[in-house]
């Protein structure tokens, strides 16, 4: 099958865009929230903490009792009795009473503050202040660590552990995050056999189910690996079939190209919507997008390095979007190692390795396994340009 139109790769880009898609929302128990984006700002339901308490063990006592203390002249304030820590407090105290009390229990009504055991002493029912407290000492007071209504953490957050902490501290349970979009990993080929498998003659090791799917969770998404096609349009119906009907997205790597076994877009076609065969890139030109009951199906090219470059340009923003969160790609100025020759008229993103303050090219071409494992991500290479130099500098899109 011939391409139909090779476009632009911002037209690919827009074409993605317009999928009526959305991000989905659904509430998760705290437990497993982690890594998850929340879907809205979340505010604290209460004060942190609840109560005035104190932060010390000591002496609960009305500071004002203390102010002619000095070591010739000691105050002397009666125990009424003690508080620990989940205790509810009934006392009540009184001019010249105190209650011991430990730290992180709730102060009993009228005091307001707490002398540490090590600067008094203890004798029967009294104990001895050799200097004045002062309002405030030795406690918390409600709302001062969290107060109710503030605002904890906002929407798009991607939760991690301190996150789920700080929502644990004020009680919360469950959590309104975006749905994992469910994305459906479908490897071609006749070539290709699962890892585990012993390799015959003419045999290759499938990398792209493993990569892709990979990188879907690492973004965020549920990856689900359907297996591998084989060059024959019943295999790939099937496993196209079962993509669209249990997930959002579906991922082909292989089968792109115009050579005969390659059916993908036929099938697509037959089954819905080829939105676009073809972008003006390299590598990556055979790329495929299509529409099926309105779910998006990529036919990724079958080379590693090509199939990761262009999921990082196409898919990524994609799922970035349906996860909540802020299609931002992370990006790295670096000098050119050496000398690069590109085909003018064709855009080119060239897989590069980070050395230090250098992007150093990595010249085995998309095919190669290494090419792939070795690269930290590309550089954007434009069509009117023909040579980088050396040392020229060049912005790098990471890869993850």
């Amino acid at each position: 099958m011939a391409f139909l139109k090779v476009v632009p790769l911002e037209k690919a880009l827009e074409v993605i865009d317009s999928f009526p898609l959305e991000p989905q929302v659904e509430s998760v128990p705290l437990s497993e929230a982690l890594g998850r984006v929340l879907a809205e700002d979340i505010a604290s339901p209460v004060d942190v903490p609840p109560f005035d308490r104190a932060t010390v063990d000591g002496y609960a006592i009305r500071a004002e009792d203390t102010f002619m203390a000095s070591e010739s002249e000691p105050v002397r304030l009666k125990v009424i009795g003690e508080i620990n820590a989940g205790d509810t407090p009934a006392v009540e105290l009184k001019p010249g009473e105190s209650v011991y009390i430990s730290t992180g229990a709730p102060l009993p009504k009228n005091a307001d503050a707490v002398i540490q055991f090590e600067d008094v002493d203890r004798e029967g029912d009294e104990v001895v202040i050799y200097k004045p407290a002062y309002p405030g000492l030795g406690l918390m007071k409600a709302g001062t660590d969290i107060p109710k209504g503030e605002v904890l953490l906002k929407r798009g957050t991607r939760l991690a552990f301190k996150d789920t902490a700080l929502l644990s501290a004020v009680g919360i349970a469950e959590v309104p995050v975006f749905r994992k979009p469910r994305v459906a990993v479908i490897s071609t080929g006749n070539e290709v056999v699962l890892p585990g498998t012993e390799l015959r003659y003419g045999q290759i090791y499938d990398i792209n189910g493993r990569a892709i799917a990979d990188a879907v969770r690492e973004l965020g998404g549920d990856a689900i690996f359907l297996g591998i096609a084989r060059d024959d349009r019943g295999s790939l119906k099937a496993l196209i079939e079962k993509g669209v009907e249990c997930c959002d997205i579906v991922l082909l790597s292989g089968g792109a190209s115009g050579g005969i076994r390659d059916l993908t877009s036929s099938i697509i076609e037959e089954l819905g919507e080829v939105k676009i065969h073809g972008i003006a890139i390299q590598p990556g030109k055979p790329t495929i997008i299509g529409l099926i009951s309105g779910k998006p199906v990529f036919g990724l090219p079958g080379y590693p390095t090509s199939c990761l470059t262009n999921f990082t340009l196409l898919v990524a923003p994609l799922l970035r979007r349906l996860l909540g969160r802020e299609s931002v790609v992370r990006k790295i100025r670096k000098r050119l190692a050496h000398k690069v020759f590109s085909v003018k008229g064709r855009r080119q993103f060239l897989p590069v390795r980070i050395e230090g303050e250098k992007a150093v090219p990595i010249l085995k071409g998309s095919g190669a396994v290494t090419s792939f494992i070795e690269a930290d991500g590309f550089i954007e290479v434009p069509e009117n340009v023909e040579i980088l130099e050396a040392g020229e500098e060049v912005e790098v899109t990471l890869f993850g």
